[in-house]
């Protein structure tokens, strides 16, 4: 029947939001539990849309997106899926209910707030029934599930009973008024079209309310296809292929010459039919023509609402595209045979082994003291040239790994324009404006080269990769915003990352689109990893997947997260996966004590590797103390004013080695900022993103500070030695490899690294002090041992040089703002 036919209502509240959850089913949300004796009236507020069904819910539906339901008992019923949660291990790990009425953490070890196994909706989940009467109260109180081992479960997006805490954070409410009794289920006479708009409406008093848009559920976001996407070159004909499931219709611009591009000739893409028979949202187009090297763009019509960007005149960069012109495209068709494949031989390092400098491809080459064109200074021919030179300077460092900051297709108005690179405009495209000629994707064979260039100096490359957002234009916006982005129910934009969207990786297509530039760039370019950018706007179960699949193609590959975004932290559930995250509470932490504000046994703990709470793994945590981000690190721990180091006194400058030694003599991945090494200052500007003349590395400071720059690599040369070996571990050692000492109250640490002997017979005792005055350490029986100082805060001794100093039972001195490294052999 159609539900225009009014019902017989008592009072209708207002229509909080509907949406489908298939084609032909959907739910409406009261704002509030609805009372009346009969159903309210609700209906269809298109022609195109029509009721054969309208029913209350069960109240147990409500759970789906609130967590809660009061069942006809009047208890509390709280539900956890754990599909949304996969790296919990459920079985083994209890999960609580915490919140304002248990003392939050304090529930954690209490039985009657764990979760059971139990169905609702037909679902396997976890449960936990209470009395409703003490928990549904005025005003709301606010709830999270954690973890035995006390790790917060993170909310998801479509929660709609989210409530500040006040303090930064969300959790979820307990609505007296919505117990579920809130929810109506209809169904539809046929089945709903994608790429028109649908609305509901109450009437009250023969008048009807403003119309609420109806939105696309779950369902639509798993809409997904498996044929290959882009433009595809195949001996003399291209298909043009666009997963595009809201539009209407789909046109296909190409031209052999730039100049053409106005005179365009157009094609109509079809619908693409799967294997088997249904469409999942593919349009496609075939052309009789082997069509390298010709430019391509889409346009698209679609549905006009607030969850519609459609703008037929808009040219959209194909998201497959392998090369662009620019950011605003268009696309470059290329033949798979001219593109090839990467040489994979060389041989990434082991995580343990691995010492990052991070660096942003211009930065690196602007200055680089060899013979180069200007043109070759802006990009990637020009490091090139640079990583080829026996001078190369990261390779007189002695890292292994470069991480580039983001080297694919991003928005910018001219070539010459500097940037980060963190504003994506395509995930397959190299950067146009790093290439000799753009125009004609030199950009695709220059980067091969850059990263063959690297493994042949013994670096492996990280790429940086923002999949959390796009920049401008964003061109997935106009192939479909309601797909691609995070929205409310208004239809705005969502924005936690700062930077204008988040993409919503929790879409099938947006997760294989991440996939497959990632598999992309491992395959053509040779790549051995990845850092994501903002990683917790991906969220941890699009990490599991990404992780899995691009481990097929490479099982050794390097997966960095930067575990954080402007909406939370997920480092502490990363540990059950294959990532290593940027330690953050590393950094503030290393900041604060070589200025004497840190703690001896939270040193320990940073120097062991960030152990469980942080890393469940010692290669898990990535120890930094300077990025892209913010103040260099001597911009931030100077003691000149307005935080500008570019002129370091005598202290900016010991503080700067205890950081060093720290560093790498701490268990995980240490990484780097390029130019640390030889002081680095950007004139205490905290934003950069945009200054290309601060960012440019100084390589005249090499000349200024050369024993700062000796002094890193002679440590990074150690702990790549046979005796740096325990430095890096692939696992945890016991509870006696280290040995820790330090006075009461005091900041000076001395460690003891294979105090058991359980890793053979050498020994390494590090020592450091971060006063400014001198200080000893009792080490009990390791005083009396036959230690060997090879290096203090100011260099490394080698053969042949007698440093000075040794072992005094039972105290080891430490001279202000000092370190030293001992061995014990046998």
């Amino acid at each position: 029947m159609n539900t225009r036919a009014p019902f017989t209502v008592e009072q209708a509240q207002r229509i909080a939001r509907a949406w489908l959850i298939s084609p032909s089913s959907g739910v409406i949300e009261l704002d509030a539990d609805w009372t009346g004796a009969s159903l309210p009236l609700l209906a269809p507020g298109d022609q195109a849309f029509a009721f054969a069904d309208l029913r209350p819910a069960a109240p147990s539906l409500y759970a789906d997106e609130a967590a809660y339901y009061v069942d006809d008992a009047g208890q509390v019923v709280f539900v956890l899926d754990p599909a949304e949660h996969s790296w919990v291990d459920f079985g083994a790990m209890p999960v609580y209910v915490a919140g304002d009425f248990n003392g939050w953490e304090q529930a954690v070890g209490q039985p009657g707030w764990a979760l059971e196994a139990g169905e609702v909706n037909g679902r396997a989940v976890w449960l936990r029934r209470k009395p409703g009467a003490e928990l549904l109260t005025e005003p709301p109180q606010q709830f999270k599930f954690i973890t035995g081992d006390r790790r917060w479960l993170e909310l998801p997006r479509e929660a709609t009973n989210l409530m500040p805490d006040g303090k930064g954070h969300f959790n979820r409410g307990l609505l007296k008024h919505r117990t579920g009794r809130n929810l109506f289920e209809f169904t539809t006479t046929e089945p709903a079209l994608l790429n028109q708009t649908h609305s509901v409406v109450h009437v009250r008093d023969g008048k009807e309310a403003p119309k609420t848009r109806v939105r696309l559920g779950k369902f639509f976001h798993e809409l997904r296809s498996d044929l290959p996407l882009g433009a595809l070159v195949q001996q003399d004909e291209t298909t043009f292929r666009l997963f595009a499931p809201r539009a209407k219709h789909v046109r296909l611009f190409l031209c052999e010459n730039l100049e053409e591009m106005d005179e365009a000739f157009g094609y109509e893409l079809d619908r693409r039919e799967e294997e088997g028979g249904g469409w999942c949202g593919v349009w496609e187009a075939q052309i009789d023509r082997n069509l390298h090297g010709w430019y391509y763009w889409y346009s698209l019509s679609g549905p006009h609402d607030v969850f519609g960007h459609f703008h037929p005149n808009h040219r959209v960069l194909d998201p497959y595209a392998q090369a662009a012109v620019g950011s605003e495209g268009p696309g470059i068709v290329l033949d798979p045979g001219w593109v090839g494949r990467a040489d994979r031989s060389f041989a990434t390092p082991a995580w343990q082994d691995l010492i990052i400098a991070e660096g942003h491809v211009r930065d690196l080459v602007a200055h680089a003291p060899t013979a180069l064109s200007a043109e070759e200074r802006l990009g990637f021919s020009g490091l090139t040239k640079w990583v080829q030179s026996p001078d190369f300077y990261l390779k007189q460092l002695g890292v292994n790994c470069v991480e580039l900051q983001p080297v694919h297709e991003f928005d910018h108005l001219s070539r010459e324009e500097y940037q980060w690179g963190y504003m994506p405009a395509s995930y397959f495209a190299p950067a146009s404006s790093y290439a000799l000629d753009g125009a004609h994707a030199s950009q695709v064979n220059e980067l091969q080269e850059l990263v063959a260039a690297f493994h042949r100096q013994g670096l492996a490359v990280v790429l940086d990769v923002v999949y959390n957002h796009v920049g401008l234009p964003a061109h997935l916006l106009f192939v479909d915003k309601l797909y691609y982005f995070e929205l409310d129910d208004e239809g705005a934009l969502e924005n936690w990352s700062g930077c204008g969207n988040d993409l919503r990786c929790r879409s099938a297509m947006t997760r294989r689109l991440i996939i497959d530039s990632l598999i992309h760039y491992i395959e053509v370019y040779g790549v051995d990893g990845f850092r994501f950018d903002l990683a917790e706007l991906i969220g941890v179960d699009a990490l599991r997947e990404i992780e899995a699949a691009v481990k097929r193609v490479k099982p050794d590959v390097i997966l960095i997260a930067e575990p954080w975004s402007f909406r939370g932290h997920i480092a502490a559930a990363l540990r059950p996966t294959g990532y290593t995250s940027w330690n953050d509470g590393y950094r503030n932490f290393l900041r604060d004590y070589v200025q004497g504000r840190g703690t001896a046994d939270r040193l320990e703990y940073f120097l062991k590797g960030s152990p469980w709470h942080f890393a469940y793994w010692p290669a898990q945590t990535v120890n930094y103390t300077e990025s892209h981000d913010d103040r260099t690190w001597l911009d931030v721990i100077t003691e000149n004013g307005d935080h500008n180091g570019f002129h370091p006194t005598q202290n900016d400058r010991q503080r700067t080695h205890l950081m060093a030694a720290i560093l790498l003599a701490s268990v995980g991945i240490p990484l780097l900022a390029a130019g640390q090494d030889f002081l680095r200052s950007k004139h205490g500007v905290n934003n950069t993103y945009l200054r290309g003349d601060l960012n440019a590395l100084d390589y005249h400071r090499l000349a200024r500070f050369p024993a700062t720059h000796a002094y890193f690599a002679g440590w990074i040369r150690f702990r790549r030695s046979s005796r740096g070996q325990l430095l890096r571990h692939f696992s945890r050692p016991g509870e006696g490899f280290f040995q820790c000492f330090s006075r009461a109250g005091a900041p000076a640490l001395v460690a003891i690294y294979n105090a058991d002997g359980s890793q053979g017979r050498t020994r390494l005792m590090f020592a450091v002090n971060p006063h400014t005055e001198d200080t000893t350490v009792p080490i009990g029986e390791f005083g009396h041992l036959d230690w060997e100082l090879i290096a203090d805060h100011e260099c490394f001794y080698h053969e042949g040089r007698h440093p000075p100093g040794e072992v005094a039972e039972p105290d080891l001195f430490i001279p202000a703002l000092g370190c030293s490294l001992w061995v014990l052999e046998g």
